[in-house]
């Protein structure tokens, strides 16, 4: 057969977003106009909405237009009134698919900041504390509901101001987001925490072999009698650490491990599934459904959205 010119790959690793890269043009504070707290603002298109991630966390508003939410292996729709918490090196992206004629001039408010500051002062600053359990849950991503408006006004008082106003305006800010209940993370595994250290970390340990094989068997009575206890202590002892049984654990990491190879590769659906640990395909399918709400298929078609254009 004659040989067809090739289209250039996509790149499909998240693009890292770097200080260098933050120049004013693009809606950057100058670096002489802030401290830890940075804000930006843009609209939609824009090369700031790509498939990225950072070191910093993001809260990130949607306040214009609809389309879809990337955030890790999460999928899911936006409108304005959108509010998202990531944490570092979580890829994201907002692709907006009702855009008019062009375009929108103000689409996203954002803060980004480190987490090593605040979690310093906080050993000093007890109140700063109450914010260290949302830290955590944003590296799964986490999605506010109810608070546009506020955030909102949040946004503008942070931007608006300078030093410690500026400090003070975030801290406001954070405080509503580590007490609203009304969230949800977007990551489909999470650790909670769990008052017994030491059995924590043998949580951990069986967590760790999980996500190093995911294709390993692990039955919860040989796990338990590893771990010296009866197979319903086991349960009762792992749903409190993790917020599910451990078969729908097991299901979960494995559907997130096929989510990334979903979107990082053009191998086959069944074999992936294979590779995750699932014997045969509609298993893998049926598991794939409960968990993300879509085929593997689908998945992967509105995956290659993340980019900003249409699936190739």
């Amino acid at each position: 057969m004659p040989n067809r010119p090739h289209a250039a790959a996509r790149q499909r690793q998240p693009e890292l977003e770097r200080d260098f890269s933050r120049h004013p043009s693009l809606g950057y504070e100058a670096p002489e106009d802030t401290g830890v707290i940075r804000c930006l603002a843009h609209g939609f298109p824009t090369p700031l909405a790509r498939w990225h991630h950072h070191d910093e966390f993001e809260l990130h508003l949607i306040v214009a237009t609809s389309g879809k939410a990337f955030v890790g292996d999460w999928i899911g729709p936006f409108e304005p009134g959108h509010l998202v918490l990531t944490g570092p090196r979580l890829p994201h992206n907002w692709v907006s698919m009702d855009v008019p004629e062009g375009g929108v001039g103000l689409r996203d408010l954002v803060v980004q900041f480190p987490l090593a500051p605040i979690a310093a002062a906080a050993e000093h600053i007890p109140e700063l504390a109450e914010a260290l359990p949302l830290f955590e849950r944003a590296r799964h991503g986490v999605e506010f509901f109810g608070l546009g408006e506020r955030a909102q006004a949040h946004w503008h008082r942070c931007k608006d101001s300078r030093g410690l106003r500026r400090l003070a305006a975030f801290c406001d800010y954070l405080a509503d987001l580590a007490r609203s209940t009304d969230y949800r993370l977007l990551s489909a595994v999470q650790m909670q925490a769990e008052d017994d250290d030491a059995g924590l970390d043998r949580i951990n340990r069986i967590v760790d072999r999980l996500t190093a094989d995911v294709a390993q068997p692990l039955v919860a009575a040989e796990v338990a009698a590893e771990l010296g206890m009866s197979e319903s202590r086991f349960s009762r002892f792992f749903r409190r650490a993790t917020g599910n049984n451990f078969t729908d654990f097991v299901n979960r990491v494995r559907i997130n491990r096929a989510c990334q190879l979903l979107m990082e590769s053009d191998r086959k659906v069944g074999d992936i599934g294979y590779e995750v640990g699932f014997n045969n395909l509609a298993n893998f399918n049926r598991r794939f459904l409960e968990i993300k709400g879509m085929t593997p298929t689908e998945f992967r078609r509105q995956a290659e959205r993340r980019f900003g254009g249409s699936a190739s």
